[in-house]
Parts: structure tokens; sequence; C-alpha cells
């Protein structure tokens, strides 16, 4: 039977292949297949900047019948809508019409893509661009059937033309002054520079911004205009810019700011209106309303009598906005007649929000240590709990987990959790002023109190409390910090299981690092993130933390000696330091990068601790590391548990780190891509271990006890939600696999390992 089914799937498919998409198309038509190629060539060979590849590609992308994955020169094999129309007849009612309707697709034919209208199309960008002696063309590329056709485009784009001279405004009066003075600070503005007419309007366009954020309200970018000659020199272009002679003279004019007026309006309407006297401005609330009236001193940056500036009402605009209490900002501007001076009066418009707002999300989550899995997440949020826009949430998580890879014991790490967390955050710096901040961006306090469960069937069920006050701002324009002056965490092993024990009972130092212990925590995290123009990015991120040492010193001046404890509990004692960074490289043209990544980390325990606590050890492998290995498959340095204790992997985490990472992404239909990878790293134990043998942290074996693997993978990239997929390659394992040489793998097969995750893993 199953034989036969498969038998009639592949004669339906033959006969559907049979059937003509071209039947029914009007005569002297041709059905559209995509395009061929866009061709474009320089003068003797000369590279035409990508940009304006990138242009002329768009400019004739119009992607025919069943496009894969939106491409405009691949089609889907099987178009069951052409089809239809080619084959069917449309029945004026009933079943038959409905099914009609809903499976039929119109042909895009070679005359709706009008070829020889985007060939005028192409010959303008060329123009826009400074290829004035440019010419493109087009042909069809027809296959057996002449009734089908692939577009090629030719463009031959000639020798391009520059800028020579550059003249600009007499200084003749302050407007004059102020347009020249950005005008040289432009670095378009040059000889040498390819002519662009998108180059030329950003020219006008910062020009006039920078004028109306010096006075100059009603200035606008068309009252730039530019004459060019090319007369002068072969492919050079003599450039003077001036202003328009039908500027209106309210242009020319410069404004100071008038009145500032802030209307707080109810989020139902109505309302009793009160007013304040504030120091930028009046402030008109209509109450009863919650809402703190220093915000207006901290948002508003408008000052009466200050020269007026757009940048003013944008920081406003943004100030305002994310305190997240309000649904409507608008900001007007309005001339004040009656005064002698020129001024603009402003007035700003906010609506109250809704406080409350209550999500409910179904998610699948792919964390570090290849665990992936269904999730649920419930939460309540006031906005505004005291009319600041301090927000208070508290959030129900619930979620079951099963961990990627190859190894056997994989699903032995199925598990799940829920936890109830709550915090209450403020959008300011409730700290001394003396912690430099950026005003531009939003700054934050939070403190958090939560409970979680995590159960691990067949071995253990723990509980975890922790609460933390910590403080996230944003130094400079590329740095971030978080400061937790602390964080305090209480774990408790609620139930084992004989197996468990019968492990610890095996592992002494696992097991004081799973016992139930405090740990409080003073942790500081610096992120630096610049994008270097188009084609370099760069991520680094430092984060150094203690545990224990303000509590073990509050004890030691006290007198206590030998083991510390709080509330009976013994605490942990550590320090802990992790760096990580990311360096991103566009590679040719189009989307193609190559991204490095190099993470170190260290951690030690001293004084009241013997053991690091487990959730702050360092493990290797998995969907973010090492993608040839399964997450704590691997390490300390050449451990490696013996073969008959399945449960080995519970030891196989470290108190160092090393990771490096390279990775090639590259695009290959509309949204799927491809990435091809080389990983290395470990981890080690920064003392010895008698229960690990070949753990420890020695210069002489380190780059030997590197696993390293290598692999391939595709990513869906919807922008919003990245689903990756990694086929991971064993090369060399860092322990003994009973075969010679640096490529030690037992077979092929067995040094696969798979991973699905979400994101990108760096």
């Amino acid at each position: 039977m199953k034989s036969f089914r498969y038998a009639l799937y592949v004669i339906i498919l033959l006969l559907l292949a049979a059937c003509s998409t071209t039947r029914r198309l009007p005569e002297g038509e041709i059905l559209y297949t995509g395009v061929k190629a866009v061709d474009v060539k320089g003068v003797d060979g000369a590279k035409v900047p990508s940009g304006v590849v990138e242009a002329l590609e768009e400019a004739v992308a119009v992607k025919p019948n069943n496009p894969l994955f939106g491409s405009v020169s691949y089609r889907v094999p099987f178009p069951l809508g052409l089809w239809v129309y080619n084959n069917w007849d449309n029945p004026p009612k009933g079943i038959k019409h409905w099914l009609y309707e809903k499976l039929v697709v119109d042909p895009v034919l070679v005359s709706d893509v009008r070829p020889e209208v985007r060939v005028d199309m192409l010959d303008q960008i060329l123009d826009n661009n400074g290829y004035f002696s440019g010419h493109s063309s087009y042909e069809l590329v027809q296959g057996k059937n002449p009734r089908k056709a692939k577009i090629r485009y030719n463009i031959a784009a000639g020798p391009e033309y520059t800028l020579s001279d550059i003249h600009l405004l007499p200084d003749t009066s302050h407007i004059n002054h102020l347009i020249d003075s950005v005008a040289v600070r432009i670095p378009y503005l040059r000889s040498g520079e390819r002519y662009s007419t998108d180059s030329l309007s950003m020219v006008r366009t910062t020009i006039a911004n920078s004028l109306r954020n010096r006075g100059y309200y009603f200035f606008r970018p068309e009252f730039i205009e530019y004459m060019a000659d090319s007369t002068i020199h072969p492919h050079r272009i003599a450039l003077k810019l001036d202003i328009a002679s039908n500027v209106p003279a309210v242009a020319l004019q410069r404004y100071r700011t008038g009145s500032v007026t802030t209307y707080i309006y109810r989020n139902g309407g109505g309302g009793t209106p009160d007013t304040v006297i504030t120091k930028r401005g009046t402030l008109i609330q209509m109450m009863p309303s919650r809402f703190r009236r220093s915000l207006i001193d901290e948002n508003v940056t408008f000052r009466e009598g200050k020269i007026f500036s757009v940048r003013d009402m944008d920081r406003t605009q943004t100030y305002l906005s994310r305190l997240g209490i309000f649904n409507a900002i608008s900001i007007d501007v309005i001339p004040d007649t009656l005064s002698k001076e020129r001024l603009l009066d402003v007035a700003i418009s906010c609506t109250f929000d809704r406080p409350l707002e209550a999500a409910l999300e179904v998610n699948a989550s792919s964390k570090s240590n290849s665990y992936i899995g269904p999730g649920l997440s419930f939460g309540v949020t006031n906005r505004n709990v005291f009319g600041g826009g301090e927000q208070f949430s508290v959030n129900l998580t619930g979620s079951y987990e099963w961990q990627t890879g190859h190894e056997a014991h994989r699903s032995m790490f199925n598990s799940y959790e829920f936890g109830l967390n709550t915090s209450l955050s403020f959008p300011r710096l409730l700290a001394p002023k003396f912690i430099p901040r950026r005003r531009r961006a939003q700054n934050w306090t939070r403190i958090t109190l939560g409970a979680d469960i995590l159960n691990r069937p067949h071995y253990f069920k723990l509980a975890q409390f922790n609460t933390s006050f910590n403080y996230d701002w944003r130094a400079t324009r590329y740095a971030s910090c978080t400061y937790t002056p602390l964080k305090l965490t209480y774990t408790k092993l609620l139930h084992t299981t004989h197996e468990f024990d019968s492990i610890m009972s095996q592992n002494p130092a696992v097991a004081l690092s799973f016992q139930s212990q405090f740990i409080p925590q003073m942790a500081f995290t610096y992120v630096y993130d610049r994008a270097f123009g188009h084609d370099n990015t760069l991520n680094w991120t430092f984060t150094a933390a203690e545990a224990g040492n303000i509590f073990w010193g509050i004890y030691e001046l006290c007198g206590k000696k030998g083991e510390k404890r709080l509330f009976k509990t013994p605490f942990s004692q550590f320090v802990k330091g992790t760096t990580q960074l990311v360096w991103g490289r566009r590679i040719g043209r189009g989307d193609q990068w190559l991204v490095t990544r190099a993470a170190v980390g260290a951690v030690h325990p001293y004084a009241n601790s013997k053991e690091v606590p487990y959730s702050e050890q360092f493990y290797c492998g998995g969907a973010n590391s090492v993608r040839a290995f399964t997450v704590r498959s691997i390490g300390p340095g050449s451990y490696r548990a013996p073969a008959s204790d399945v449960n080995g992997y519970f030891d196989q985490t470290g108190t160092f780190k090393f990771e490096f990472n390279v990775e090639y992404r590259f695009p290959i239909l509309g949204p799927l891509h491809g990435a091809a990878f080389l990983d290395t790293g470990n981890v080690w134990l920064l003392k010895d271990d008698p229960q690990r043998p070949g753990g420890k942290l020695q210069a002489s074996t380190f780059l030997k006890d590197l696993a390293v693997g290598t692999g391939v993978g595709l990513r869906f990239d919807i922008s919003m939600l990245v689903v990756r997929g990694d086929l991971g390659i064993g090369i060399h394992a860092p322990y003994d696999t009973g075969r010679r040489g640096y490529y030690n793998m037992t077979s092929f097969g067995k040094s696969l390992a798979f991973h699905l995750a979400i994101g990108y893993p760096f």
C-alpha cells in the first residue's frame, strides 16, 4: 500500500508538471520567469560601487510567479496557481468557483514588468550617481518554451564624473555664514568625490537641519539649490551652492523660544485644569490624575528666550515618550505675532495611557547551554505607580526544556521550571550625581524579588530565591553600564534522588557546589557596542563580580572566626570576571559577514568557600559555544568521565574558561541565510582536583586541551526572529579517545552534533 501511495503521488506530480502554464496567455504575450542576471560593467573593468549596483538591482527586482523564498530569479517548481489559471474553467458559482478563486494566480507577463521602462530607470540611476555616459539594455532569455522568458539586463556604466571646484555662498549675512560653516564640515563636499544626487540631497538636509537647530525654524532643504557645470574639465563637475530665489522671507528669519506650555490630559478625557508654573514653562494638568510635576523640568528641554532649536523638540518628545505613561504626545509651534521680537510659542500636549497592562506570552526559548523548549509567561505591569513613570511588574513563568546535541545522556536533562518574579523600576538613577550618565538615554533603577523551582526528574528539585538592586545607565553614546550593589541569592535542594546522592558522594567538590547556601553578590557590567560605518561592528562586554566579601569583613570586624553563616546557612565567597569581544566585518558585496568572538572567564573561591557554587561555574559546548560538542561534554581540561559513569556530566564544569569562534555568514535566498564556522574552547580548574585528573589549567597542555570543531548552519532570519540550525563536526577532542593524531574523533558519525536554537550565537 505504501509503494502504491508513493507511486500515485509521483504520477500526480508528473501530471501536474505536464499541464501547461502558458496555454491561455494572450496572443503575443510571454510569461515572465524572473531576472536572469544584472550585468554591471565599469570602464576597463573598473569596479562600480556596491551601493550603485544594489540600487540598479533593486530597480529591476520584479518577482515572478511563485518565487522561491521571495527570490527574483528562482521559482518554486510546481506553480499551482498558474496551472489552475491555464487549465481550469471558472464556474459561475458553487464550490468549484470558490476553489478556483482561492487557487488561481494571474500570470506575471513580460509586458507587466515593462523592461523597456526599467531600462530608462537604470539610465536615470546611472545619471544620478555620476555615470552620465552609461547605457542600459535588456534581452529576453528564452528556453525550450518560447512563451517563457527570463530578462537579462546589461549595464555599461561608463566613466564616473567627480566633483572638482566647490563654490560656497559669499559671507555677507548670518545665514550665509552658517550655511558655509556647515558645508565645509560635510565630508562629501570635497574635490574628487563621485557626483551623486542622493549625496547632494543629504547635504541639503544636513544644512537645513543645522539651520533649524540655530533658530531658522522655517528653513527647508529645498531652499538650497545647486548649479553644476561639466564643461570645464572632462569627467569633472564644478559645483556652486546657493539659496533659491523664491525662498519666503520667514525662512530667512531667526527665532527665539517664547512661552512654553505643557498640557497633561487624562486617558478618558475630562477633568479639572490645575495650573502650575515650573522652571520650564507652565504646566496645565487635568485633575484628578497622577503626574510628578518635577518631570517637566527633567524632560522638557525648551527654555524661554533661548534660540529656538528643532533638537529641543526631538529631545522633549523622546524624553516624554520614554517615560512610558503617555499614548499620545504632540508639540505645536506657533509664531507670537504680538511680540516685537521674533518668538515661537510652544504647546506640548500629552495624553495618559492606560496604567495597567497585562501580557500573556507563549514562546520558545533557546539558552546558551543548549536548552530549548516551550514556555509560558503571564505578567501584569503598572506603568505609573507613583506618577513618575515607575513600573511595577509581576510575572508568572513556566517552561519545559530539553537539550540538543548527540550525546546519549541529553534526554536526562529534560526539565521543567516555574517561578514568580516581581520588579519595581524607576526611570532615573536613585544614586549620587557623581555617576556619569547620558541624559539622552533612559537610565533605570531596578529592584527585583523572585522565586523559582527547578525540577530535574530522577535527580533533584531545587528552589532558588533572589533579590537584587540594580542601576542601568548609558555612560556614553556607545557604552552602557549595569551596577548591582546587592544581589542576594539563596539556593536550597528540596529533594534529591538516591542516584543523585550517589553521584555527589563520588564527587565531593561538586557536592560542595550544590549545597544549600546564600550567594550575596556585587557586580559591574560594561558594554561597548559600536558600528564603524556599514562594514564593521564591535561589541565588548566586561563583567566583574564578587560574593561574600562585605559579609565576611563585617564578621571579621566583629571577631567571628571559622566558617561564617548568614541566618545559620553558609554563604559563598568568591571573585569572578568575564569578558567577551565580538568583531564583525562585512566581506565583499551584499550581506556577507565574518564574525569573530573571543571569551575568557575566571572565578576563584576563598575564605568562607572551598568551591564555587555550581550555578557560577563555567561549562563548554552547546549551541553558543563549541558546537561540535554537547553542553558539559568536554572539560575540565583533558578530564573525561569514565564511560561507565553516565552521569559524569555533572562534574564537567570549571573555574576558568576560554572560547574562540569564527563564523562566516552569507545570504542564500530571501530570509534564508547560511553559515560556516570554526569553534575552539574548553574549561579548566584553577586548583587541582584528584577526582578529575587533567582538569587543572596548565600552560604546557593548554593548546592540546582545546576542543576544536567546525560545521555549517542555516538561519531563517525574518528580522524579529532568527531560527538557527547548526551542524557541528568535531575535529579534536581534548580527552583520550583511543586514537592518535590531532584528529582523534572515533568516527565521523559520532563527531556530529546538531543544535536548534533561536537567535545568532554571538
